[in-house]
């Protein structure tokens, strides 16, 4: 798999900037208004990208009340059919060229999630630049091959995935010919308790599937989503909502614009902060090690006078003989008077 892709522009491989995906979901409650400035939201936090999903009641699932369509897992939606739980989180389709337009108007990427092959062509009419498979549709594998034909990048989420799930995926995108995929580590619980992230795993899928790799987290705060980054995630995506009290699906278990905001702050400065690999000293190390230990006169001497614990110590700063010749310098005669502050050197021992 290529370890380099772009995405609308945006380059991510290791040593790029992490791509901060802010999912819209079902948080515009409908409202179309509400949605443009979730978009806005997601803009000023400092996400790179607004993520939609494209599907209806009808092209997710059926309309039924017999048993396998209910809610009933403990989850958020408890008490819902299937049908009524899509029926009230989908985007309706006709915002999404213009939610689309208005992201590139505002320098955001934009790319969807589609769950049936006309959400594909749709999503083709618009030119979206990636296509996202949720989990639950890692084992859809005619919708994968119709996605992977279209060689864009393909991000997988793996929240319900096995290994065989993922590499089945993979083996479909690399048969068509497009090896461009990420794969997010993800946990289909909502909100997802700290205990069952295990984000140790994102090496694993790294050296596991040889792909580029990040984070699809719905855990409460950032610090999970922060951690991702010293760990290879190249991909972060959190679900963004104007505010938990307006309800809605997903509100439960989104992020609101100022602790997104704090979240892309920290994911940056923790990218700065990772830096190098290789043991080396920084320019603000290399200046400050004059500050370090060193051999020292710390008594006036006379010519001939020997070196003792007394007159020779190691102190700071770092200007004198290495400390590591204290023993060896014990015993031996000043060559000439020495003044008490003088930083030993050579030419100053017999």
């Amino acid at each position: 798999m290529n370890k380099e892709i772009y995405i609308d522009g945006h380059r991510i491989a290791a040593g790029a900037p992490t791509f901060i995906v802010a999912e819209m979901s079902a948080n515009h409650l409908q409202d179309y208004d509400r949605a443009l400035r979730i978009l806005h939201a997601a803009k000023e936090a400092g996400a790179d990208c607004i993520k939609l999903q494209t599907y209806t009641a009808d092209t997710i699932t059926i309309d039924s009340d017999a048993e396998p369509f209910q809610n009933r897992e403990g989850t958020l939606w408890d008490g819902t059919t299937l049908h009524q739980l899509y029926k009230e989180a989908y985007t309706p389709w006709e915002w999404q060229p213009k939610l689309m337009e208005e992201a590139k108007k505002l320098g955001l990427v934009c790319f969807s999630s589609p769950f049936d092959f006309s959400a594909v062509d749709f999503m083709e009419e618009m030119n979206m630049p990636a296509y996202k498979i949720a989990s639950y549709e890692i084992n859809d594998i005619p919708l994968i091959r119709k996605v992977a034909k279209l060689h864009k990048p393909v991000i997988f989420a793996t929240g319900i995935a096995r290994l065989e799930d993922i590499e089945r995926a993979l083996a479909v995108c690399k048969e068509e010919g497009n090896e461009d995929v990420i794969l997010l580590k993800c946990v289909s619980g909502y909100p997802t308790p700290y205990e069952d992230v295990n984000l140790r795993v994102i090496p694993t899928l790294e050296r596991t599937f040889d792909c580029l790799t990040g984070l699809s987290d719905h855990t409460m705060g950032s610090a999970v989503a922060t951690g991702a980054i010293a760990l290879g995630a190249r991909m972060v995506e959190k679900h963004l909502t104007l505010s938990r009290a307006d309800g809605g699906p997903d509100g439960a278990f989104s992020m609101e614009p100022a602790e997104f905001k704090e979240m892309v702050n920290n994911i940056r400065i923790l990218e700065k902060a990772l830096g190098s690999s290789s043991y080396q000293l920084t320019e603000v190390q290399r200046l400050e090690r004059k500050d370090s230990r060193s051999l020292f006169v710390v008594k006036d001497m006379a010519e001939g006078e020997i070196f003792t614990p007394e007159n020779v110590r190691s102190i700071r700063p770092g200007c004198g003989l290495h400390t590591m010749y204290y023993e060896e310098i014990l015993g031996k005669k000043a060559r000439h008077a020495i003044g008490k502050g003088t930083p030993l050197s050579w030419n100053l021992i017999q």
